[in-house]
């Protein structure tokens, strides 16, 4: 699969396509190429600030959000990996500034770390995925902060994010089917590739599971390990009421403002990330809570898009919104967070879709069945290995829709544009179903994440 939207003008950008274009792209699941490359490199992995590590097929991007915002609120510096990104390299590593907001990694920084791991490599088979997780241990290794929140590549056991040793605490999110060819087509056996992260004897945080099985997995595998084990709904919890979030663990209960990111699915989301913190062994009040439920944010994933190019070409005063989940997991929360703006505020709902081919999309679209009066499905720019606008489209009549293909989201506008009359609502629009598709609609609306 080749990763697009990449910042080919910089000089980081220009290192890692060299990488790309002498290495293996994907994944190659296995720990032994970058335990070599890493002890190659002095072990940086082993000088670490604490590791919060973050595994799940949905919600570990917004876990480590609101990790990051709970820690920044509190005044210290973390260090965020993630993957992938969605424009810039860079946004895979944010580093800590102590007492403020962490910033992407300057290019010449990455630039330089990026050479000294290849040179590390020495020309020895890796993919490029390895190389830049060791750039990421170099990076946090070098640079101080009070903590690195680290998010899973893929899986969990043999990803290559699974060096570390001794997090301070492994948090497990929602577990359901992605990525079968590498990880298994049940969800026992996804979970148990997550589960591999669990380290013997340090803190385990499970989020909402929506699958039992995967939920006996999990606790299974931590009580094997013998880790201090805390478990969504039964030893911490979060709902709405009268417009607040109220979060409960055995600690106490905390009557907070809810989370600025949308979708009833973030109250969960937020709660682990509140409970893994703690587990961690870092202090939050409530004052700290309040401002990182106020100022959390995780571009991308029903993110809003209040200003851009492609507004332009929109009908007006419709609301744009674009969401990187690909899953039939991820459609389900996204879907359900659709329908409750609808009873808010009701528009009609259009989809513009693209999607690669390692996902189910007869799965993820059949969440919006009933919902979205029509989708348009779109090639994603610069992918071989994206789904064919007319075979999508085919997907998506198979789940219960109304669909047509495009050659492009600004031509799925004006379509759009042409349908809704203006004597009715302005529509909803939502883009998504790849976080290869959101990457290029924020680069071409001239909003990358900063």
């Amino acid at each position: 699969m080749t990763s697009i939207n990449q910042s080919v003008t910089s000089e980081a950008g220009r290192e890692i396509d060299k990488l790309l274009a002498l290495h293996p792209r994907g994944f190659d699941l296995s720990l032994d190429r970058i335990t070599r490359l890493l002890e190659a490199l002095g072990n940086p992995h082993h000088r670490l600030p604490p590791v919060i590590h973050v595994a799940g097929t949905n919600g570990k991007g917004s876990v480590t959000a609101f990790c990051r915002a709970l820690l920044e609120a509190a005044g210290l510096s973390v260090h965020v990996h993630i993957s992938p990104h969605l424009v810039n390299w860079h946004e895979r590593y944010r580093m800590g500034v102590k007492g403020g907001r962490g910033q992407l990694v300057e290019d010449a920084v990455l630039a330089d770390a990026v050479r000294r791991v290849a040179e590390a490599n020495g020309g020895q088979k890796i993919t490029v995925f390895e190389i830049l997780t060791a750039v990421t241990f170099l990076l946090f290794s070098e640079h101080p902060a009070d903590a690195a929140i680290i998010e899973v590549g893929l899986g969990g056991r043999f990803d290559a994010t699974n060096v570390i040793n001794d997090p301070a605490v492994s948090v497990i999110m929602p577990i359901s089917l992605d990525h079968q060819p590498y990880l298994g087509d049940r969800v026992e056996l996804i979970a148990a590739e997550k589960a591999g992260i669990m380290k013997r004897g340090r803190p385990v945080v499970i989020g909402q599971q929506p699958y039992d099985a995967a939920l006996e997995v999990l606790m299974s595998t931590a009580e094997r390990l013998n880790c201090p084990t805390a478990v969504f709904a039964q030893d911490y919890s979060a709902h709405e009421e009268y417009g607040r979030l109220i979060y409960q663990d055995e600690f106490g209960l905390a009557d907070l403002p809810l989370p600025r990111l949308p979708g009833r699915h973030q109250y969960a989301n937020a709660a682990a990330a509140i409970r893994a913190l703690k587990a961690a062994g870092f202090i939050l009040t409530d004052a700290v809570i309040e401002e990182a439920m106020a100022t959390v944010e995780w571009p991308g994933r029903l993110q809003r898009l209040s200003e851009g190019q492609l507004l332009a070409s929109a009908p007006e005063r419709a609301e744009i919104w674009v969401d990187g989940g690909h899953n039939p997991g991820a459609g389900e929360v996204i879907a359900e967070a659709m329908a409750a703006f609808e009873e808010r505020q009701a528009r009609p709902l259009f989809l513009i879709t693209g999607m690669i081919n390692t996902k189910d999309p007869v799965g993820y679209f059949k969440a919006f069945a009933g919902l979205a009066e029509r989708v348009f499905c779109v090639p994603i720019h610069g992918s071989d290995s994206m789904i064919d606008p007319v075979i999508l489209a085919n997907a998506a009549y198979d789940a219960g829709l109304v669909a047509e293909p495009m050659s492009s989201v600004s031509q799925a506008l004006e379509a759009i544009r042409d349908i809704v009359e203006a004597s009715e609502p302005a529509p909803r629009i939502l883009i998504g179903g790849s976080l290869y598709l959101v990457g290029e609609v924020l680069s071409d609306n001239g909003t990358p994440p900063t």
